[in-house]
């Protein structure tokens, strides 16, 4: 049984004491649940702890990428739907890699036993997306969720001093 409260906390005292990124908690507008600046990562007050801990994992890992990668801060901006056809791979490439470093933070504070529940809330993610995207349709979240998803493996954290740039409410973490 995944521990959700337990594994959160671990997850971001991992965050803020050895990466030194900023975890906020706060009112996020709806729709979205979440924000980041490539420094601080800020949750919505209301959310469940199942989402908190994908949330942190989540945007742990764009936060990472924002400061590691050159182009990540890019392909992570708001985007009117219809969004090109063209475009859909690396943004689905983007989140992948996002869910990649988050399971190597979950490595890094001892959780293993959550993979399979990550990748499928990541595939949940990635499908609601590029639905989005396409249609520029807004359905539940959740109606997106299917068992059993293709696992992501961890991905190695390259080193990296945070860099605030905007907050993301101009950006998509629906």
């Amino acid at each position: 049984m995944l521990l959700f409260s337990e594994y959160g906390e671990r997850v971001q005292a991992r965050i803020t004491s050895f990466y030194g990124i900023a975890v906020v908690t706060r009112d996020i507008q709806d729709p979205l649940t979440g924000d980041l600046n490539g420094a601080e990562i800020h949750l919505d007050h209301l959310l469940g702890a199942e989402e908190r801990l994908f949330l942190l994992g989540h945007l742990f890992g764009h936060t990472v990428q924002w400061n590691v990668h050159p182009d990540a801060f890019d392909i992570g901006r708001l985007r009117e739907p219809p969004v090109a056809e063209a475009d859909l791979p690396a943004i689905i490439a983007y989140e992948r890699q996002a869910a990649a470093y988050a399971l190597q933070l979950f490595r890094e504070v001892g959780i293993t036993d959550a993979d399979q529940w990550f990748s499928d809330y990541t595939a949940c993610d990635m499908a609601y997306l590029t639905f989005y995207y396409r249609t520029g349709e807004v359905r539940p979240f959740l109606s997106f969720r299917r068992p059993g998803t293709p696992l992501i493996g961890p991905l190695p954290i390259p080193s990296f001093t945070p860099v605030a740039r905007i907050l993301r409410r101009d950006g998509v973490v629906i």
